[in-house]
């Protein structure tokens, strides 16, 4: 079936394509009686204007898009990623604007896409994920003038509001957990070293971990993949002496890590404590149930999402700062061995 046209609804009213166009678009030019009969009978051939010839127009694509730096594969398995998007849905669902997501290579990827659908008028305005430090593109997309909202931060210079979460505050808490269980010997398996939140989540590790006496750290970089998780636990598991309790830095990493130290032959908590990041249904399905930070991720999209409706609509552009996470103990954790 073909999408209804100005045509088809003149042809059905019995009027010309122009008398259409002056009742569609609230124009005189048509009498009262000839414009209610026109929009009848364009909502009955479900008849919507195009967004093409609305951006010619107007400049108004009524779309906003995400260009995301990662495997397509691992956007589909990794929980964080999929509350994102419910979050940034549930904002634009009550709009006219829909949502344009792209797979990039990399950053310079990311921004000849940008590029492209700034000249094609093809969005109004993008948020942008994973920031690194030295990041090129705030400074890109202010030249070319397309509106933003950075998710993460602060990042010091940007031109572009931003939306982000106090990731040091909520690594201190979760460490403050093991060490009043009476672990010293701490591991945690990372996201990948260039992101500006793992660093941050990094040097919050370190400092918290030395404040409160835990001797033997360790900090292995992963890419937030089950199989990457399950390689690092191996590794820091066959280390002498192993941690007592390992940190991850995303939930799929920690229920692939409970798996691996299972089929090693220790007990999760008994010999092994271990804490997820991103309180996802997974931490809640495995068996011991996941402790972990809880954080709202819908509503971190939500709130991404709404920033940038707000500067598409000339709304003050300012910082906004998550709703703070929480810890929520579960049976991944206990006093280690030598602390019963």
């Amino acid at each position: 079936m073909h999408r209804p046209t100005i045509a088809d609804i003149a042809r059905a009213a019995g009027v010309s394509k122009g008398s259409v166009s002056y009742a569609l678009n609230g124009r005189p030019g048509v009498s009262e009686a000839t414009r209610l009969r026109v929009l009848a009978i364009a909502e009955e051939l479900g008849w919507a204007p195009s967004t093409a010839a609305r951006a010619l127009s107007d400049g108004r694509a009524d779309a906003i898009g995400l260009v995301v730096d990662r495997p397509a594969r691992t956007l589909g398995l990794e929980p964080f990623f999929m509350e994102l998007m419910s979050g940034v849905q549930t904002a634009l669902s009550p709009t006219s604007t829909s949502l344009l997501l792209q797979v990039a290579a990399d950053q310079d990827h990311e921004i000849r896409t940008y590029r492209q659908w700034h000249a094609q008028r093809r969005v109004d305005g993008v948020l942008v994920l994973d920031l690194v430090d030295d990041d090129k593109r705030p400074a890109a997309l202010e030249e070319m003038g397309l509106p933003a909202v950075l998710v993460g931060g602060p990042l010091p210079d940007a031109a572009q509001p931003c939306v982000w979460s106090d990731d040091a505050a909520w690594m201190a808490m979760a460490l403050r957990h093991l060490a009043d269980l009476g672990h010293r010997r701490i591991a945690r398996v990372a996201g990948p070293p260039t992101l500006m939140h793992t660093s941050r989540r990094t040097r919050a590790f370190e400092e918290s971990a030395a404040e409160l006496g835990m001797d033997g750290r360790a900090v292995v970089h992963a890419d937030y993949t089950d199989e990457a998780g399950a390689r690092a636990t191996r590794g820091l598991l066959a280390q002498a002496p192993r941690p007592t309790a390992v940190m991850f830095d995303n939930d799929l990493m920690a229920v692939s890590g409970l798996s691996v130290a299972q089929e090693m032959g220790f007990a999760v908590p008994a010999d092994l404590s271990v804490v997820a990041w991103d309180d996802s249904p997974l931490c809640r399905m495995t068996r011991p149930a996941l402790t972990a930070i809880a954080r709202d991720v819908n509503g971190f999209g939500e709130q991404a999402a709404r920033a940038l409706l707000d500067v598409l609509a000339g709304r003050p552009a300012e910082d906004r700062r998550a709703a703070d996470a929480g810890l929520v103990p579960r049976a991944s954790t206990a006093r280690p061995p030598e602390a019963r």
